[in-house]
C-alpha cells in the first residue's frame, strides 16, 4: 500500500488547512485511514482515523476544530483543519491500517510526511 498526502503549508493562527491522503495498491476492501503528526523534538503522535464504515475518531485536543473524512471511491482520506494553533504545527503522517482496527494501537503503512506550520 502506497499513501499519498497532500495539502500543507503555511498559515496564520486561526486559518484552515485541509489535507488530503491517496491510498493505492493492495488495499483491503475494509481498512482504518488516518493521521499522526510529530512536532519538531516530540514523539510522533495519533491525530485522527476514520473507517471504511464511517465512525471518526479524534484527538481531545483537535475536537471542535479538525473534521476527518473519507471518499471510498477514491480511497482518499481528508483532514479539514479550522481554528489552527501555533501549536499543531508539525509534520502530518497518514496512515492506514487493514480492517476496522484501531490506529492508535498500530500503524501497517506510512505516508510521507506533509508539513504544516501555524504562525502566530
Amino acid at each position: 500500500v502506497q499513501l499519498q498526502a497532500s495539502g500543507g503549508g503555511l498559515v496564520q493562527a486561526g486559518g484552515s488547512l485541509r489535507l488530503s491522503c491517496a491510498a493505492s495498491g493492495s488495499i483491503f476492501n475494509v481498512n482504518t485511514m488516518g493521521w499522526y503528526r510529530q512536532a519538531a523534538g516530540e514523539e510522533r503522535a495519533f491525530v485522527a482515523s476514520i473507517r471504511t464504515g464511517g465512525h471518526p475518531n479524534l484527538v481531545d485536543a483537535v475536537k471542535g476544530r479538525f473534521t476527518i473524512s473519507r471518499d471510498n471511491a477514491k480511497d482518499t482520506v481528508y483532514l479539514q483543519m479550522n481554528s489552527l494553533k501555533p501549536e499543531d504545527t508539525a509534520v502530518y503522517y497518514c496512515a492506514y491500517r487493514k480492517f476496522s482496527r484501531d490506529l492508535r494501537t498500530g500503524v501497517e503503512y506510512w505516508g510521507k510526511g506533509t508539513q504544516v506550520t501555524v504562525s502566530s
